[in-house]
């Protein structure tokens, strides 16, 4: 599934984001794909933060020449920035001990007309990894109907069904920030991918699995900035108890990855997907239906189950290949 694929990677780095575009960059400096472009959005922390971190990481493993699209402006989230866990700068101060950013945010192109200009000029042959806020996708699905459908797949890590979530009761903070923009790409069409909290919550990267990746850290700048980064996020983790009092942090966006290059870690439901954008106590809920009755008009694949240490395994193995 993985060989060949071109992917727009949409992101708001954000700690875990930035281990998922590290495999992913591994994955197709090892040839197995093609980085169309990164489309970065407000989520975690502002747009400015999101792009200035993409472009970074961008540059610190050699591929400063992949196009960066900034987010599309929203004023009006419906829940705040998670720098409380992603720290001011989105990567827990390391920012500053990075290469500046490779692009310039000013005159970036905007991701919905990046989205739309790739999708135009390559019909059928882009899969978008969709790992933040739903609100790029949508803007550009509201500027040109069925837009969308020109994606080959459309990737999503977000929602939360017989678990709890992680900003409310119900909402998971990809679908909640933006429970508008969920709804419409949900509703875009008929075979969206979904990995939710339900599997995510499982993918705890330890300390201990650290020691295979960094290397001599020494001599190796990158692994250097891996190993910080997963401490700084391992500890804000285990502060607001997300990990179950285990000690690591959750990479729930790795699981896209995992889903494109490695699918027989995960295991799915067909399900008509929806989210809750009204309600007072639920707003930005996903819910499928899941009584034993006929149902004619499934829009999804919903991620229920994940095998953790081959999952792990791989992204360990994968990272570990960025770091010769």
């Amino acid at each position: 599934m993985g060989e060949g694929v071109k992917v727009i990677l949409d992101t708001d780095p954000g700690g875990d984001d930035i281990l998922a575009l590290l495999w992913l960059t591994s994955l197709i400096r090892q040839g197995y794909g093609e980085l169309v472009a990164v489309t970065t959005v407000q989520g975690n922390v502002s747009a400015e933060s999101t792009f200035r971190n993409a472009s970074q990481v961008l540059g610190v493993v050699g591929l400063e020449n992949i196009p960066v699209a900034r987010g599309v402006a929203r004023n009006c989230a419906e829940i705040p920035c998670a720098d409380y866990i992603h720290g001011q700068d989105g990567m827990g101060g390391l920012s500053q001990k990075l290469p500046p950013a490779c692009h310039d945010f000013m005159t970036a192109p905007t991701a919905d007309r990046l989205l739309i200009e790739a999708l135009n000029r390559q019909p059928g042959e882009i899969t978008i990894i969709a790992i933040a806020p739903l609100t790029n996708l949508a803007a550009a699905e509201q500027q040109q109907p069925g837009i969308l459908k020109a994606a080959k797949e459309i990737i999503i890590m977000g929602g939360a069904f017989a678990v709890p979530g992680n900003v409310s009761t119900h909402g998971e903070f990809n679908i909640a920030y933006d429970s508008e923009a969920a709804a419409t790409v949900l509703n875009s069409r008929d075979d969206i991918v979904i990995l939710p909290l339900d599997i995510t919550h499982k993918l705890i990267f330890s300390p201990t699995m650290l020691v295979g990746i960094d290397g001599d850290r020494g001599n190796n700048f990158l692994g250097g900035f891996i190993d910080d980064l997963s401490r700084f996020m391992s500890a804000t983790t285990l502060f607001y108890r997300e990990s179950g009092g285990k000690p690591g942090f959750l990479v729930h966006d790795a699981a896209t990855i995992a889903y494109l290059f490695y699918p027989e870690t995960l295991t799915w439901q067909r399900a008509k997907v929806e989210v809750e954008t009204q309600g007072k106590f639920t707003k930005g809920k996903t819910f499928f239906d899941n009584r034993h009755i006929p149902k004619s008009s499934a829009n999804a694949w919903v991620a229920v189950d994940v095998d953790v240490d081959n999952l792990l395994a791989s992204l360990i193995a994968d990272l570990r290949y960025l770091l010769r």
